[in-house]
C-alpha cells in the first residue's frame, strides 16, 4: 500500500515541528531514514509515494513487523507500538514469522470488533479529511 509523504516527511525534516527545523525522528533506523530521504526531498513535498511495506507491499503478511521491530516504520503509529511494553511484546512475537495462523486471527477478530463499532452516520458525525483533525 502506498501513502502521500505528508503522511511522514515531517520525520525526515522536522521531527519536532518548528522547535528545531530540519530535525529528524531519532527512533528511525538510519538507513531507512536515507533511503525515505532519496525518495521525499522536503518537507513541502506531498505528491511522492512510498511503499508502506517495502519488499511485500502486495502480500498481506506478517513482515510489518519485522520491519517495525527494525525501526523501519514509515509512520508515526508505527513507531509508537514500539514505546508500549505489551504492543512492542506483540510487534516483537509477530516479526519473528513463527505465528502467522494467530496474526490472521487476530485481525480476524479486529474486523469483527471495527464492525461491530457502529460508527455515527450522517449529521451525527465526520468523515475527517485528516485523521488527528476535526473538519473545518
Amino acid at each position: 500500500m502506498d501513502r502521500w509523504s505528508f503522511s511522514f516527511s515531517d520525520r525526515l525534516y522536522n521531527f519536532t515541528s518548528m522547535e528545531k527545523p530540519g530535525d529528524i525522528d531519532p527512533t528511525l533506523e538510519p538507513q531507512y531514514m536515507m533511503r525515505l530521504k532519496s525518495k521525499c526531498a522536503s518537507l513541502n513535498e506531498n505528491t511522492t509515494l512510498v511503499d508502506m511495506d517495502p519488499g511485500s507491499f502486495k502480500t498481506f503478511d506478517t513482515d510489518y513487523f519485522k520491519l517495525v521491530s527494525k525501526r523501519r516504520g514509515l509512520f508515526h503509529s508505527d513507531n509508537a507500538l514500539l514505546t508500549d511494553p505489551f504492543t512492542r511484546a506483540y510487534v516483537q512475537h509477530h516479526a519473528t514469522g513463527a505465528f502467522k495462523d494467530e496474526f490472521f486471527a487476530n485481525f480476524a477478530a479486529s474486523m469483527i470488533k471495527m464492525d461491530n463499532a457502529n460508527p455515527l452516520t450522517g449529521s451525527q458525525g465526520e468523515i475527517r479529511k485528516k485523521c488527528s483533525m476535526v473538519n473545518h
